[in-house]
C-alpha cells in the first residue's frame, strides 16, 4: 500500500473512483462514497481498517484475500462494485441529504442498465438516506430495482464499532447463499 501525505490525500477530495462493473452480475457492491485514500488509490476500500476485503473472502465470496488493487478480479467471480455518491470526502458525514437522494437515482438507473442479480448496499444510514426508507434494516429488503433484489450489508468501516468482523462476514455469508441459490 503506497503511503501518502496528508497533502496528497487531501488532493483527492472531489475525486471520483470507476466503477467496477459489468453487465448480469450476481452482487454489485455498493460502498457510500469513497474515502480519500481510495481516491488517492483508484482502488475501492483502500483504507486499511477498511474491513470489506477480508469480510468478503472471510464470508466466501472470493477463494483468497483480494487486495484493494485487484479489484478487477471480482468481475470473475461475478461480483463488482459502485458507490451510491461518486465525490470522494474524508468522511461520509460530509455529504448531503440531496447528494444521497440523487445517489440513489442514479444507482437506480445503473442497476436498471446493469441488471445484477443483487445490489448489496454497504452501509443502512446510506441506504436509508439514498432511498428515503428510514425503517429499513441490515438484511433483504422487500424494495427491488427491476428485477434485481437489494440487500442492506453492515458498513464495513473501521469505524463501524457495532459489527465485528465475524458478524460481518456471517452477514455478507447470507448473502452469499441468497445469490447462489
Amino acid at each position: 500500500m503506497p503511503r501518502f501525505t496528508p497533502e496528497e490525500l487531501e488532493a483527492a477530495r472531489g475525486r471520483v473512483v470507476p466503477d467496477v462493473v459489468a453487465d448480469g452480475l450476481r452482487v454489485l457492491f455498493c460502498g457510500i462514497n469513497p474515502g480519500l485514500m481510495t481516491a488517492a488509490t483508484g482502488h475501492h476500500f483502500a483504507r486499511p481498517g477498511n474491513r470489506f476485503w477480508p469480510v468478503l473472502h472471510r464470508s466466501g465470496f472470493t477463494p483468497r484475500l483480494l487486495k484493494p488493487s485487484e479489484q478487477r478480479e471480482l468481475l470473475s467471480y461475478g461480483l463488482g462494485i459502485t458507490n451510491v455518491v461518486a465525490r470522494a470526502t474524508a468522511r461520509a458525514d460530509e455529504l448531503t441529504a440531496e447528494e444521497y437522494r440523487e445517489g440513489g437515482r442514479l444507482l437506480a438507473l445503473k442497476v436498471g442498465r446493469l441488471r445484477p442479480r443483487w445490489l448489496a448496499v454497504v452501509g443502512v444510514t446510506a441506504y436509508r438516506a439514498a432511498f428515503d426508507d428510514r425503517k429499513a434494516q441490515v438484511g433483504p429488503q422487500a424494495r427491488t430495482i427491476g428485477d434485481t433484489r437489494v440487500w442492506v450489508l453492515p458498513n464495513p468501516s473501521g469505524l463501524n464499532a457495532h459489527w465485528t468482523a465475524e458478524t460481518m462476514a456471517e452477514e455478507f455469508a447470507r448473502l452469499r447463499e441468497a445469490a447462489e441459490g
